[in-house]
């Protein structure tokens, strides 16, 4: 069967927290010098631009690293995060629109052995489960900004959406600093899938973690 790449219409579609969650159960593809490494994405969480205050473009922000989430969607934004960790995020929706969603962890398919590599002697473990593994296993890196996820570097195979009773919505990670945002039921994840990161959103009602 041949593979699909998803296509720019895809991405340019408007709902950001309709395209969070259809990309659980997608294929997230590298090809870096002739290998290929792949999984299955398993978590995400969606950012609303302009309006959502956990996004690096709330209140119409503009950077030199945020300017490519004001570009049609259909392309990559990778940032270091803390100066450890790559994070790689899907940009969506229509030119000067900056939606985005953060891939947060993957289930390993293809090139495993590749992926254990890239940590050296490091535990691998979790190789593929959370934001910046996920990234490293893949050879992902912010040379990678800006890169046309329907080429030939980085792209996301498709595969037919999962059903409402497989996806786990609830909040997004590490952004309590959003006050009200930081409670939007913005993340999603594949119900009992292991490879699902152990980060923890708010709860609306104590405030305390979950």
């Amino acid at each position: 069967m041949k593979i699909k790449k998803l296509s720019a219409a895809f991405y340019q579609q408007k709902d950001v927290v309709k395209i969070a969650s259809s990309l659980l159960g997608k294929m997230l593809v590298t090809e870096i010098d002739g290998v290929r490494t792949a999984g299955r994405i398993v978590e995400t969480e969606a950012y609303a631009g302009v309006t959502d205050k956990a996004s690096h473009a709330w209140n119409e922000r503009r950077t030199n690293r945020t300017a490519v989430m004001y570009l049609p969607g259909g392309i990559s934004y990778v940032y270091l995060c803390y100066g450890i960790h790559y994070l790689f995020n899907v940009i969506t929706n229509v030119k000067d629109t900056p939606h985005a969603v953060l891939i947060r962890a993957l289930e390993p398919v293809d090139g495993i052995d590749a992926m254990k590599a890239r940590f050296g002697q490091q535990p691998t473990r979790n190789i593929t489960a959370g934001p910046g593994n996920l990234s490293k296993a893949l050879g992902i890196h912010t040379a990678l900004t800006g890169e046309s996820l329907t080429g030939n570097k980085i792209w996301i195979e498709d595969a037919p959406n999962l059903p409402d009773d497989q996806i786990l919505i609830s909040t997004r990670v590490g952004v309590a600093y959003a006050g009200e945002d930081a409670y939007l039921p913005y993340r999603f994840s594949i119900k009992d899938n292991k490879w699902v990161s152990k980060g923890k959103g708010l709860t609306k009602n104590t405030s305390d973690k979950v």
